[in-house]
């Protein structure tokens, strides 16, 4: 990495952990180094870092000293670093001992001079999973435009969202995927056909009638890896390798994309006990986290999907909790919109021709 490179992703504990995400994105490395006025390594705030502060309701506004912080009481409070020059063999088994995707390389001085990055010691990894792409809806809200397509193959600028969704999953290393499909699926397959064309091996899932937003894993053998699953009418910027890390390193077994929804209230809210009042907030803004329709699921989790029932992720995820079993959130603080609606249609055409997105 040379110098002008590592510059970019260096930040002081003064900056606020938004401009420590705007860093992040922008080094594109999904890590940001922390450095005082002389280069030495003070710590480093990571994509996770940074979404786990989203979980927390850290403001994103506070100094980067906040997560510091809040990382001196983890397993980890300091970042794992290596002295420059150290063997790329060494690196490397770091890296998958503590499941990281960089080390700070430093010199006798402490002072920051290299960052050493997985997709540097390995750098045509695939990812060990596959994906399914959920195709099968019939958009009713979007009639008439969903009359003579399914909703997957609506243009987004100059090609289908589908297709935008499948270049992305090539671009962070996925190669097999598979399509669940009913409403119009000839329409998908006359396209896309086995794949080939767009870097990826596709396989069709056909769902005689609808089973849900889940029911169609249960046509599929049990997956030999994790599988990642993904609304078709989702268009996204989200970074899928983060997601797979965040996953990974939570060992969940089940790992759910959210989107923090606001809502303002326009009324004064009277919150009370019994008949007395203890407090009134004037209009206050209500923060959410709601499903954004991107999954990561361990093979064991296929064992809880009822075969040919309808079966909804809502009730996967019930189910898992009811058994026990992990279940994280990852916040998505990139761009991501659910095309549901004419208006969202709308707004995803417009942000192709601002250049939100990808043209």
């Amino acid at each position: 990495m040379t110098e002008a490179e590592l510059q970019v992703l260096c930040i002081s504990p003064a900056h606020s952990i938004r401009q420590a995400t705007v860093c992040i994105d922008r080094g594109g490395h999904g890590i940001a180094i922390v450095v005082d006025e002389d280069t030495h390594l003070l710590g480093t705030v990571t994509d996770g870092d940074v979404r786990r502060a989203m979980l927390g309701s850290v403001d994103l506004n506070a100094p980067v000293s906040v997560l510091l912080a809040r990382k001196a009481d983890s397993p980890h409070p300091r970042p794992l670093t290596a002295p420059l020059g150290t063997p790329r063999e060494i690196l490397l088994r770091l890296m998958q001992e503590r499941v990281l995707r960089q080390i700070p390389l430093l010199d006798e001085a402490g002072r920051v001079r290299d960052l050493a990055l997985l997709t540097d010691l390995m750098p045509t990894q695939v990812l060990p999973l596959q994906a399914v792409i959920m195709a099968g809806g019939f958009g009713t809200r979007l009639r008439p435009l969903t009359e003579q397509l399914p909703k997957p193959m609506l243009p987004i600028g100059d090609r289908p969202l589908m297709e935008r969704i499948i270049v992305q999953l090539r671009e962070a290393g996925i190669r097999q995927v598979n399509v669940a499909t009913h409403h119009q699926r000839e329409r998908i397959i006359g396209h896309f056909g086995d794949g080939q064309a767009f870097g990826v091996e596709l396989n069709y899932v056909n769902e005689d009638r609808p089973l849900g937003t889940a029911g169609a894993l249960g046509l599929m053998p049990t997956p030999q890896g994790p599988l990642l699953v993904i609304n078709g009418d989702i268009l996204t910027q989200v970074d899928l390798r983060a997601m797979v890390a965040f996953h990974q390193e939570h060992r969940a077994n089940m790992t759910v994309g959210v989107r923090q929804y606001s809502l303002q209230v326009p009324y004064g809210v009277i919150e009370c006990d019994g008949p007395y009042v203890q407090r009134m907030t004037e209009k206050p803004q209500l923060r959410f986290f709601v499903n954004a329709g991107i999954y990561l699921l361990e093979a064991t989790v296929h064992r809880y999907i009822r075969a040919d029932q309808r079966f909804d992720m809502t009730d996967l995820i019930q189910c898992l909790l009811d058994d026990n079993q992990s279940v994280v959130s990852f916040p998505i603080h990139e761009y991501w919109l659910d095309i549901g609606e004419h208006h969202d249609y709308a707004q995803a055409q417009e942000d192709v021709e601002n250049g939100r997105i990808a043209p």
